[in-house]
């Protein structure tokens, strides 16, 4: 097909109260974001910023309050039983699973509510056992399963269907490191099959390491999207330059500039930080007239932007 595998067009959701005592909410306030074919995308914000109601209505089971929405060309709303087969949806934590059946029983159940006739229904369970690591538990109740088995087959669940496009909403929430690393291992197999995946996150390191891209999301507002490594240039106003052999005069000089945002000194070496545009020439022109020559500029992290652009609320390292 032409055109993005996901298409969200000044997409609004208002949640109104029920009691007098409850606030309306905007969980989403025109959001607009194009995602194409074969990308792993990450939505990146801390909680509550409005993630978790993109991914629901991206997938049918909530409705816009105003916007549209396409995945695959079909029309969230209108055509809602187009889009269902072409998805799938990973939710984190222990959501969407049955823990009195066996890993293999979850599998059946969901082809048969896909569809899928009883032999290739088997055989479906039986590939993603091997596919998500599983194939020697397959046969035991899910209450057994630690976190990071869960999680793996909450992904072999969303791809019962052979979902073109995936939703993973946290999917690696309270995952110990190494489970957490082979499930991203995972994500990035399931792109090499073209497979379009929208990651909803609020970890820094699953953002940088899986995603191609990554939309910074705030209280509903879409607030920039780029790649993890250019991203730092949407707060180039916010670099960092390091120095030594600075006097102690110069850097309160410094301090007083406009534009600077901070002075810090440690081991003799002297940290500014900036916070406006154009701020960076001024300060190294005054360094560099001042006779200092050991001098670096930085562009900020992936968790630096989130920081200044979203704070630390809902912050994961």
């Amino acid at each position: 097909m032409k055109g993005p595998a996901v298409a969200v067009e000044d997409i609004t959701r208002v949640f109104e109260p029920r009691r007098k005592r409850d606030t309306r909410v905007v969980a989403l306030d025109r959001v607009s974001l194009d995602i194409p074919l074969g990308e792993i995308h990450g939505l990146l914000g801390p909680n509550g910023a409005g993630k978790t109601t993109l991914v629901k209505i991206l997938s049918t089971v909530l409705v816009p309050t105003s916007g549209r929405a396409r995945v695959l060309g079909h029309d969230v709303v209108a055509e809602a039983r187009a889009v269902r087969p072409v998805i799938g949806i990973v939710f984190g934590g222990e959501r969407g699973l049955y823990w009195r059946l066996t890993g293999r029983q979850n599998l059946e159940y969901w082809g048969a509510l896909y569809k899928l006739s009883g032999s290739r229904t088997k055989s479906r369970a039986q590939e993603l056992l091997e596919r998500v690591g599983l194939t020697d538990r397959a046969d035991e109740r899910v209450e057994t399963y630690s976190r990071g088995m869960k999680q793996r087959l909450h992904l072999a669940r969303g791809l019962v269907g052979d979902a073109k496009v995936l939703f993973l909403d946290e999917p690696t929430t309270g995952m110990d490191p190494i489970a957490a690393r082979e499930f991203r291992s995972l994500i990035g197999e399931l792109k090499g099959e073209g497979r379009t995946i929208l990651l909803a996150t609020h970890d820094l390191v699953e953002a940088e390491t899986v995603c191609d891209r990554v939309t910074l999301i705030d209280r509903g507002t879409i607030l920039a999207t780029e790649s993890p490594r250019t991203l730092g240039h949407v707060i180039s106003r916010f670099q960092r330059i390091d120095v030594e052999g600075a006097p102690p005069e110069l850097l309160e000089r410094l301090r007083a500039l406009t534009g600077v945002a901070s002075v810090s000194v440690a081991d003799g070496a002297a940290r500014i930080e900036v916070a406006e545009e154009g701020t960076t020439g001024s300060v190294l022109k005054l360094l560099v007239d001042a006779g200092v020559t050991s001098v670096k500029t930085s562009l900020p992290s992936l968790e630096e932007v989130y920081v200044h652009l979203i704070g630390d609320r809902g912050l994961d390292i």
